[in-house]
């Protein structure tokens, strides 16, 4: 699991870092205001609908099935998987085609009433270029699952380093001919924005569809579902509905009450949520995602086989690998969250002002990592065993509370801080949520080795509290001598930064943290190479 884990995390760690890049150029070109709002919440709309149609049933239903029809099917489940691939590309390309043309009530549904007219209009259009997205998103979602069932990680990680630079020679281009000024923008502009940020998810889909190729599978539209065990897919798959349904329901308080927050204050509104869980998702991204791709497949196998405490190994393998890296990422995002976002986001049209809120919102989201990252592996103990009923049952109590939580930071928050409240809300959710999920995901399997595992991360938090004293020390020194500009927030990061992660390795190595010893094992072997 980790040789498999290190070719997804370095291809994710490039998709990230490019993603970045994307990021940044976005900010500048359109800042974090008017337009850039219109573009965030349009730029969501497609990836909304995909996870409640497919994303979802990807990770907790098709993927075990894949595995058990590989098994269990004279012809090793292709035509199954045919089958899959079919049914995908008809139903999102029917989603798309209807969502196109309904563009502009979509946006209303997920924009605040204090927008104006003009506003929601130019949301509606970006959306109209972006919800084709829909079913290349689907095709490339269904070719990186088969090839994940066969055990080849790569092409789905790096396959969207090639998505951002598609991007970014487009957000370089309308850096030049382009406006932030929501409205000054034309249609021709809006386009450019549109069509090139759906180019980069074409390139994207294309080269997952390459791999597919070249590790034999054959694509064949097959219409034939009577008796091709996609009724159970079906009944399993109800579950998963009302899970993504639950969850997007969530976002959608989240996104209302975000552009209600950037409609009375600019700079503090949907966009600064948005971009601080970008860049929150980048070491869960790089690390915890590619644990889970590697772990679902086989945790599937060991309970398919019958085999339990294979299955409770590779989970508890499995969390104390992603906690190595996503506990000290957590403590470092608390210290220099803000530096991170004023290298990012202070050029172009954006201010120093408007990163160093974002810096802020992230802070909070940096808490989340660890219970978030714990209750995302705990979802997969569950649909290892083909169960989505349960998950669906505490993503209604995440969402209960987090909603709650959300209004009450929107009405009694002053409107800068609202945002950091949802932020804090996104906290509090997941750190109940894991545990209840724990304890469910415990009983399921006989015991998750709660001991141990908590044993690991104290280990490791102790590990990390040196580092993160370091890099506060020389956050605080760099800003007495030189105050906060992109420069001295670029010479925090990589002194304070590098040293306090090299500290956290020493430290944690010295403490016989294996997962750590294990990771160091690695690169060393690879760099020995």
């Amino acid at each position: 699991m980790l040789r498999a884990g290190a070719i997804m995390a370095a291809g994710t760690m490039v998709s990230r870092l490019t993603g970045f890049l994307r990021t940044a150029l976005l900010a500048a070109a359109i800042g974090t205001w008017a337009l850039g709002d219109a573009y965030n919440a349009a730029y969501m709309i497609p990836l909304i609908l995909f996870d409640l149609l497919l994303q979802g049933v990807l990770s907790s239903v098709i993927v075990p099935l894949i595995v058990r029809a590989q098994q269990n099917d004279a012809d090793g489940g292709q035509a199954f998987e045919q089958r899959l691939m079919t049914l995908a590309v008809v139903v999102l390309a029917g989603v798309a085609v209807v969502g196109v043309l309904i563009a502009h009530p979509i946006m209303e549904l997920y924009t605040a009433a204090n927008w104006s007219a003009h506003k929601v209009d130019v949301a509606a259009t970006l959306a109209r270029f972006l919800l084709p997205q829909i079913a290349l998103l689907g095709i490339g979602a269904m070719a990186g699952a088969i090839l994940n069932t066969r055990d080849r990680f790569g092409a789905p990680m790096w396959a969207p380093v090639l998505n951002n630079i598609v991007q970014i020679g487009m957000l370089v281009a309308y850096l030049k001919i382009g406006t932030a000024d929501i409205e000054q923008v034309t249609y021709g502009q809006l386009a450019l924005l549109g069509l090139g940020t759906t180019a980069g998810i074409v390139a994207q889909t294309i080269v997952l569809v390459i791999a597919l190729h070249r590790v034999g599978f054959r694509f064949r539209p097959r219409l034939d579902l009577r008796g091709s065990g996609l009724g159970q897919a079906a009944r399993m798959a109800v579950w998963t509905f009302v899970y993504v349904g639950v969850t997007q329901l969530g976002f959608w308080v989240t996104t209302k009450l975000s552009t209600g927050a950037g409609g009375q204050a600019a700079g503090a509104g949907n966009s600064a949520y948005a971009y601080a869980y970008q860049l929150f998702q980048l070491p869960y991204g790089i690390i915890a995602v590619s644990v889970i791709t590697a772990m679902l497949p086989r945790m599937s196998r060991f309970v398919a086989e019958g085999d339990l405490d294979s299955a409770r190994a590779e989970f508890a393998s499995g969390v104390r690998l992603v906690s190595s890296v996503i506990v000290p990422s957590s403590l470092l995002l608390l210290v220099l969250g803000p530096a991170v976002t004023t290298v990012i986001f202070s050029w172009g049209r954006m201010t120093v002002d408007s990163a160093l809120y974002i810096g802020y919102v992230l802070m909070v989201f940096g808490l989340a990592l660890v219970p978030f990252s714990i209750f995302q592996l705990l979802l997969r103990v569950f649909y290892s065993f083909g169960d989505t009923r349960t998950p669906a049952a505490i993503a209604g109590v995440n969402v209960a509370i987090s909603a709650t939580l959300s209004l009450i930071a929107y009405f009694v928050l002053p409107v800068r801080y609202i945002v950091i409240g949802m932020a804090f809300s996104f906290l509090i959710t997941y750190v109940i949520g894991s545990g209840v999920a724990w304890t469910l995901a415990s009983r399921r399997t006989g015991g998750l080795g709660g001991r141990e595992v908590m044993a690991g991360l104290s280990r490791m938090f102790v590990a990390a509290i040196p580092a993160s004293a370091v890099a506060l020390a020389v956050l605080w020194l760099v800003r007495e001598i030189a105050g906060i500009t992109p420069v001295s927030s670029a010479v925090v990061l990589a002194v304070g930064g590098g040293a306090g992660l090299l500290l956290y390795l020493l430290t944690a190595h010295r403490m016989r943290v294996p997962e750590v010893g294990s990771i160091i094992g690695l690169v060393a072997s690879r760099v020995g190479r």
